[in-house]
């Protein structure tokens, strides 16, 4: 996800994506200590820059447009 389409979300939107993308971190570490995904890497950290996007600008106030 990238900053102009974390921005284009209204807040309640950010929020659900956040539990969505929580979630599905969740399941790939769980997926990646079990051995049963062999690209998961690459989503995982991908997943971890995307919430820390979000939160990011939830903390900023999500307002600064560029």
């Amino acid at each position: 996800m990238k900053r102009k389409d974390v921005l284009g979300l209204a807040p309640a939107e950010r929020a659900g994506k956040l539990a969505e993308l929580r979630s599905e971190l969740m399941k790939l570490r769980s997926q990646a200590s079990t051995g049963t995904a062999q690209k998961a890497s690459g989503r995982i950290r991908a997943a971890r820059r995307a919430i820390a996007r979000i939160l990011t600008l939830q903390r900023q106030g999500g307002t600064n447009k560029e």
